[in-house]
């Protein structure tokens, strides 16, 4: 048969929605992220296996968007996820007593981008080399000396971040002349900032859990094991609408966590027959209003 009497006949597969089995037993750990399919986002959860265990559909990484896939899992002991404020803020109001690992490569990216590889100043040479061994810390005790060295440099550069400059006019519109439009501003920013990623993360014991608990420390399995092989998939079959797009990635889930053998159990009678839809009901034109 011609390729279009083949999609044709099997184009009541499009219908079937697959779903993945309810979550019942508290993981102990859960692995989150998120991944842009044209103008959609998919929330993603796995195990330490890299097993899925739910996923959710979103126009944006949101906090409610967040909280409709933590609902679908019991709390774990140990979340690992990149640290954008929905997730953290969903993850407070869902999953309050569980332990939260921030992925240290995205904290090394996060510290790449405020500092870039090739900072001007000492300060922010040293803080970038700090970052480095951030990655580097496999023991409780290395942990604790890579604490000890963000502690010395903010004795030593801790000034620098309080730092101010101010405009010496303000602009007829209210604006003052400086960079932010504001009449002062810290003079240090973006080496502000990085340090304050690093002591907030130590203030909030969110980079050393794994040391403590166990478990992963990045979301990189989670984002070149599944995410990618999504994204690979519908490279190779580009041209499919949104709807099929997103019954393929679903798909693959399914398939990745090992629940292809059920697909037929997924097959429902209005994905067999669905609905006719009904034909445009073409009505007398409206007249409008009289010509002039």
């Amino acid at each position: 048969q011609t390729g279009r009497s083949f999609r044709r006949n099997i184009a009541w597969c499009w219908n079937i929605t697959p779903e993945l089995p309810k979550v019942t037993i508290p993981p102990k750990y859960v692995i989150i992220d998120g991944t842009y399919i044209g103008s959609w986002c998919l929330l993603i959860a796995t195990d330490e296996h890299h097993t899925p265990l739910a996923w959710q559909w979103c126009s944006t990484e949101s906090q409610a968007a967040w909280e409709a896939l933590l609902r679908q899992i019991p709390a774990p002991l140990v979340v690992v996820c990149d640290g954008g404020s929905g997730v953290r803020a969903a993850i407070r109001e869902q999953w309050p007593d569980t332990l939260t690992q921030r992925c240290i490569f995205h904290v090394w990216l996060n510290m790449r981008t405020h500092l870039t590889l090739h900072p001007r100043t000492p300060a922010g040479q040293a803080l970038l080399e700090i970052g480095k061994h951030l990655r580097r810390v496999t023991t409780p005790d290395e942990a604790i000396v890579w604490m000890q060295h963000l502690n010395d440099w903010h004795t030593v550069y801790g000034h620098l971040t309080r730092e101010r400059s101010y405009a010496k006019r303000q602009l007829p519109g209210g604006m003052w002349d400086s960079p932010t439009g504001k009449k002062w501003w810290y003079t240090h920013d973006r080496l502000r900032k990085a340090y304050s990623l690093l002591a907030e993360l130590q203030r909030r014991d969110h980079l050393f859990t794994y040391l403590k608990v166990g478990g992963p420390k990045t979301t990189s399995r989670l984002e070149g094991g599944v995410n990618a092989v999504i994204k690979e998939s519908l490279r190779q079959h580009r041209g499919m609408s949104i709807e099929h797009q997103k019954r393929a990635a679903e798909w693959n889930l399914i398939e990745r966590a090992g629940l292809l053998s059920t697909a037929s159990e997924m097959v429902t009678e209005a994905a067999l027959t669905p609905a006719p839809k009904r034909r445009p009901q073409f009505k007398e034109p409206d007249p409008g209003p009289l010509l002039y």
